[in-house]
């Protein structure tokens, strides 16, 4: 039990700090990709910053709905991307919650940050009174559409992932198999089995 709750806790902690590592990177590249570029070319980078969002928040969902079985003759059929497809599943959790929680919440918290920017810069392009209706009409329905695309997306992305959990997850499985066999970069650590061989180890003492 105090293993577990020490093993969360580091998990919480770690996270923490990537997604506190990650947002001020996010920011900051949104920010100056936004300043200085007119309104219609601020919206094309909201709306590809909430694909974003929409796309991670489908690998997460297709990794917690995923099941081991398929993957297990793919590798030891020694298919490429099997064994790293594995170990998502395996650590579907941890997976589903930066897809999910660190990327997905990033993605939604720096588009209507964005949206904001895209708003004062259209405002002032058409010369708009600050503080008038049209402003605020304005505002209402571009933030009102970025949560719509988002919230919609979401949905559509859950529907393909829940339906085709398999094969994303394999195509992912292939893109770490490449961090991971061709430029020795550990990604994931497959911890169903660190358990199993701990207990081995256990029961020979």
């Amino acid at each position: 039990m105090k293993d577990l709750l020490r093993q969360s806790l580091n998990w919480s902690v770690g996270i923490a700090v990537i997604t506190f590592v990650l947002a001020a990177l996010f920011t900051i590249i949104s920010t100056s990709m936004l300043s200085g570029v007119g309104w219609a070319l601020g919206m094309l980078i909201v709306f590809i910053i909430v694909l974003v969002g929409i796309f991670f928040d489908m690998l997460g969902i297709a990794a917690a709905a995923a099941d081991e079985v398929p993957f297990h003759s793919m590798a030891s059929n020694r298919v490429i991307g099997a064994k790293q497809s594995l170990k998502i599943v395996r650590n579907a959790d941890r997976f589903a919650s930066f897809c999910n929680d660190v990327i997905g919440d990033i993605s939604g918290i720096i588009s209507g940050t964005a949206s904001a920017i895209v708003v004062i810069q259209l405002t002032l392009d058409m010369a708009i009174k600050e503080g008038s209706l049209l402003q605020i009409v304005i505002n209402v329905a571009f933030t009102s559409l970025v949560a719509a695309l988002t919230v919609g997306g979401k949905a559509f992305g859950k529907s393909i992932a829940i339906n085709f959990s398999t094969d994303i997850i394999f195509q992912v499985g292939k893109i770490i198999y490449l961090f991971e066999d061709k430029f020795k970069i550990p990604v994931l650590k497959d911890k169903k089995y660190k358990k199993i061989n701990k207990q081995r180890n256990m029961n020979r003492k």
